[in-house]
């Protein structure tokens, strides 16, 4: 487990955008986020496409395939603002460039009247992108590249979109910073929060006439091979949990 200690609560987060600057008038147009409880998904989520009053750049257009045609009849950001700082509110963000996510969101809420101030006011914010090049200096560390890196199947990721890139984030942040921290969690991810218990570790409602699975036996050359592969395991490294079960 990583030695950084996170927030109970996490929102995975991920925006798409006009173009790359806020400084040149450049606005958001998707926000994608997935709740994340004592490491667990929780179903929750918050996703909205938000008319920017303003045309996408051909070049970010072509990254996330959004049109204008598209959001001419979606939300304003101040329509959504409220139901979005209500989801992140008190959570920890995690973020794959956060700079880049951070700076335009703060950007959408100096344009609102009320004048919230900024996303750190409501929320810690952790850049995985950051973080990934510290653990792996000197390789890439590009969403996609830590997908291959810890097995995180984007196949179906044609395209950049928030609320997908959020969920494989998901996915990338909690191998990186510990590994997968329940067999459950894919299960309990399709609950509502109600239903979602971190301490419910049954499996329920397997069939009772379900076939008897089959067990195939190790050969005598293959259970040498192990058995001399945890004896290797207990020389190098001491005592060996496996070599002590019955």
């Amino acid at each position: 487990m990583d030695s950084r200690t996170f927030t109970n609560r996490i929102v995975v987060l991920d925006t798409e955008t006009t173009g790359l600057n806020p400084q040149e008038g450049h606005r958001v147009i998707e926000i994608g986020c997935v709740e994340l409880v004592n490491r667990r998904l929780t179903g929750n989520r918050f996703h909205a496409y938000i008319n920017p009053d303003r045309a996408i750049d051909e070049g970010a257009m072509a990254v996330h395939g959004i049109s204008n045609e598209f959001l001419q009849d979606k939300a304003h950001f101040k329509d959504i603002f409220q139901d979005f700082l209500g989801f992140i509110n008190g959570a920890e963000l995690v973020i794959h460039n956060a700079p880049f996510d951070v700076g335009f969101l703060n950007y959408e809420f100096s344009l609102l009247a009320n004048q919230p101030g900024i996303i750190t006011n409501y929320s810690a914010v952790f850049d995985t992108l950051a973080y990934a090049k510290k653990k792996h200096p000197g390789q890439r560390n590009s969403l996609d590249a830590l997908c291959k890196r810890y097995g995180v199947d984007n196949s179906h990721r044609d395209l950049h979109g928030a609320l997908l890139d959020a969920e494989i984030l998901a996915d990338v942040f909690l191998l990186m910073t510990g590994g997968q921290s329940s067999l459950l969690d894919e299960a309990q991810s399709t609950q509502t929060p109600t239903e979602a218990s971190p301490h419910n570790n049954t499996i329920e409602g397997l069939a009772e006439n379900r076939p008897t699975l089959k067990v195939i036996e190790c050969s005598t050359e293959e259970l040498a091979a192990h058995q001399l592969r945890l004896a290797t395991i207990e020389e190098q490294a001491g005592a060996c949990i496996w070599g002590q079960a019955n």
